[in-house]
């Protein structure tokens, strides 16, 4: 596995893969970017709606994903954006390699073959940050594996929580669902509200939250210590 960075505008990616395949991944974010700027500009309310619009079946695939996670996780289209375009990003390369990472600002797609660990940061201060890992077996890929943050990072947050990482087949949903369970999440007594959502959101896997030194866990995961 060889390790690559691909930067466009505000996308910055990480990516692994069994060969530089930078040239194909900086395509496939130029062509996610453009369905994304296009729609924006026919769609004024795209951009800045901080809670879901309608479907629509004619929107072009990334920006259609990016709507269908917004319904489901109850927020904006655009909480999804990373996720989206980190898993689309990790389709296109697919092809040309059985494993593929790609980490898109704290939002990862993983399509891998061989047992993984995923470690949890929740910032400098936190208990668990290089402390704890999500450990996933071959025959969960391909996964994301999306992360919301009120205390780290510049994403747009409500709550106060240090880590809320979501695990779902689909990334998309994966980063929405992060940024709506954080948005309710200031304190350690509101972990257990948080995770009693988890179950009415389809396609959800696992949610970890941890907030100072009190962590919540839910669905399908199995936790490691580093």
């Amino acid at each position: 596995m060889v390790s690559f960075q691909v930067k466009y505008r505000e996308t910055d990616l990480w990516i692994r893969a069994r060969l530089n395949l930078a040239k194909v991944a900086t395509q496939a974010v130029l062509n996610c970017r453009l369905q994304i700027d296009s729609y924006i500009s026919n769609h004024e309310s795209f951009l800045p709606s901080l809670v879901p619009l309608p479907d629509d079946p004619l929107a072009p695939p990334v920006v259609r994903a990016m709507l269908l996670a917004s319904i489901s996780a109850g927020v904006g289209p655009m909480a999804s954006v990373a996720g989206a375009i980190a898993q689309a990003v990790a389709v296109a390369l697919k092809p040309f390699s059985d494993s593929v990472i790609v980490e898109n600002g704290g939002d990862c797609y993983l399509d891998l073959i061989e047992p993984t660990t995923v470690g949890i940061f929740a910032g400098p201060d936190s208990p668990f940050t290089d402390k704890i890992a999500l450990k996933f077996a071959p025959n969960r890929f391909p996964l994301g594996i999306c992360t919301s943050s009120g205390t780290v990072g510049h994403s747009l947050s409500f709550g106060k929580a240090d880590a809320v990482t979501v695990v779902s087949p689909d990334a998309a949903l994966a980063d929405a669902t992060a940024t709506r369970l954080g948005n309710l999440v200031n304190t350690p007594a509101d972990i257990h509200k948080a995770l009693e959502l988890a179950p009415g959101i389809p396609y959800i896997e696992g949610i970890l939250i941890a907030v100072k030194d009190k962590i919540g866990i839910w669905g399908n995961l199995e936790l490691i210590p580093v």
